[in-house]
């Protein structure tokens, strides 16, 4: 219930207790009844007349708990109808003088109504004032003392961790610093894909160095109205400074942070308003000022070049996605509070995730976790951890999805194609998973999975991926002589890798070392929108037949292993049908 409901709800109970007062005022008072000055008069001869109340020119008279009201003429007497003080007791009442409470509320009833009613407009009026201001404030949490993160419990990313305990260190002891004339970085940006940690790894910042840690994602400062996102980039500094020594944190800078322009693509006058505010307070921060702020993007190619130079974010922090003793000791810490049996292998869990981010790892954990609470486990295994890491890359399993005989048949030749080349070809990645159940998008996959972290690629390599992708067609070819349209993400992938050698890698023998096309990025919107032609007609031509040229020999290849290994891709095939799947393990022993 919000404020104005209560207040509301508390003007209506007052108005109807003063309503009750007046309905039930006169509860507990005798009856009254209409009666004749003549009939009371008789009632006073027979006795039955307890007493008389006159009021001017009323009478009341009590008779057995009831209460008879008559009128007389005012000029008239009560003598005058042989009533009494000698034959009944009579009291004389003030007629002007009434009950206080009734007379009170009569007087004041309408002052407190329209008072009351004075005060909730004025009330409204100004909650609506403060509503406007409020958009000015800042929306960033402060987080101080509350869930407290340290270094320890940000697994990997030791280099990023060297970093930032320069600046542990200038929050901690910035005498250390200022003695030898140096200053701190004024910003730090924090670089690297999704889920790498970059929001994790600015809270162990202000973990590590127990300061207040204010936190605000970027696209908080910029609504609809004029000059908001200025005011609140204002307020936040100005808390910053305040709980100085302090952290403040912007996620996504990249939200504000973008390359001003000339309205091109729709360009956000505020958010630009918003971007100069930053950039002036960033500079307005005195020597002295003890404050450091922190901003993650996954998009730093788009930031202005203003907000990068020195005294603004002048030092990067990159955060690339963990390599294996890395992916290990995440495991590690994710796994750390959970129960786990004596199978469970951090190392060989980590092996077969090159490519997770630090979030996918801790997905994969919790998602292990879930499945073994499923099958009313106390401890989670190694299998958990496998069919989790196998749902966090491929997707779910959809075994609801029924596949005719043939199509099944032909899925199972098409895996074991892929699997085949992939385990002869010595430019591929061992076999981790061969199966017919159908994942995500997919009726079937094989899964290769590197024995190392690679950071560069051959052309034999590149050549030897476009065979394995062509392989699961060629198969089809080989079997059914006829082909489907299950091989479409294979070619698009396999085309667009062949694209890549002759256009970004210089790896055509007739072309040569160059480098062709230039990528045009709309800033506004932060991704690839068209390609510029840096070439010919004539080397457009060379271009398209020297990548049907790659991929042509590529499926010449895959088609000569799979003709030299047919018996073994119908002995992989119906063993795929049998059981649906065929572990690296089992399917490295068939060839031996």
């Amino acid at each position: 219930m919000n404020k104005q409901t209560k207040q509301a709800l508390i003007f209506v109970a007052i108005l109807l207790a003063i309503l009750a007062v007046f309905q039930f005022a006169d509860i507990g008072s005798p009856k009254t009844k209409e009666s004749t000055i003549t009939e009371i008069k008789q009632l006073v001869q027979d006795k039955k007349v307890s007493e008389i109340r006159v009021k001017g020119s009323k009478i009341e008279a009590r008779v057995d708990g009831e209460v008879l009201i008559a009128y007389i003429e005012k000029s008239a007497q009560l003598s005058d109808y042989q009533i009494t003080p000698d034959n009944v007791n009579i009291v004389v009442e003030d007629p002007d003088k009434g009950s206080l409470l009734p007379n009170l509320l009569t007087i004041f009833l309408p002052f407190l109504l329209i008072a009351g009613f004075l005060y909730f407009m004025l009330k409204s009026a100004t909650g609506s004032n403060m509503r406007a201001m409020d958009f000015g404030r800042s929306k960033a949490q402060l987080y101080l003392g509350k869930h407290k993160i340290s270094f320890a419990d940000v697994a990997g990313a030791e280099e990023a961790k060297q970093e930032l305990e320069e600046v542990v260190e200038f929050l901690r002891y910035p005498e250390k610093f200022r003695r030898l004339g140096a200053e701190i970085p004024k910003g730090v940006l924090l670089v690297g894909p999704p889920g790498t940690g970059k929001t994790l790894i600015a809270r162990a910042v202000a973990g590590e160095a127990g300061v207040p840690f204010f936190s605000v994602s970027a696209s908080e400062f910029v609504e609809m109205f004029v000059g908001v996102g200025a005011a609140r980039t204002r307020d936040i500094f100005a808390k910053a400074k305040r709980n100085a020594p302090s952290i403040m944190f912007i996620d996504e800078l990249d939200a504000i942070g973008r390359q001003r322009g000339s309205g091109l693509g729709g360009s956000h006058d505020e958010r630009e308003q918003t971007l100069n505010q930053i950039l002036v307070e960033m500079d307005g921060f005195n020597p002295g000022t003890k404050v450091v702020v922190m901003a993650a993007t996954n998009r730093p190619d788009v930031l202005d070049p203003a907000l990068l130079r020195p005294g603004r974010f002048d030092r990067r922090v990159m955060l690339d996605l963990p390599n294996k003793k890395e992916r290990k000791a995440i495991f590690e810490v994710h796994l750390k509070n959970k129960p786990v049996d004596k199978t469970v292998n951090a190392e060989k869990i980590a092996q077969g995730t090159a490519g997770f981010s630090g979030a996918d790892i801790k997905n994969v954990a919790n998602e292990a976790a879930i499945f073994a609470a499923r099958q009313n486990k106390k401890t989670i295994s190694q299998n958990d951890l496998n069919w989790a890491v196998e749902k966090v890359f491929l997707g779910p399993e959809r075994r609801s999805k029924v596949l005719s005989e043939k199509e099944k048949e032909i899925t199972a030749y098409h895996e074991a194609g892929h699997a085949i080349v992939g385990h002869i070809l010595p430019g591929t990645d061992p076999i981790h998973k061969i199966s017919v159940v159908s994942r995500g998008m997919a009726l079937g996959f094989t899964w290769s999975v590197p024995l190392e972290d690679l950071h560069l690629s051959s052309k034999e390599k590149f050549e030897d991926q476009i065979a394995q992708m062509l392989a699961g067609r060629v198969a089809e070819e080989i079997q059914f002589n006829s082909i489907t349209t299950g091989a479409s993400n294979d070619l698009k992938n396999a085309t667009k890798i062949a694209r890549d050698m002759v256009t970004r890698y210089g790896m055509s023998d007739e072309i040569g070392p160059m480098t062709l096309g230039e990528k045009e990025e709309l800033i506004f919107l932060g991704k690839e929108l068209a390609e510029h032609k840096t070439y010919s007609e004539k080397s457009a031509a060379l271009i398209d037949q020297e990548v049907s040229d790659i991929i042509n020999e590529a499926k010449k290849r895959a088609y000569q292993v799979l003709a030299k290994h047919k018996k073994m891709l119908k002995q992989i095939a119906e063993k795929l049908l049998k059981e649906e799947t065929i572990e690296g393990e089992d399917f490295a022993r068939l060839f031996k």
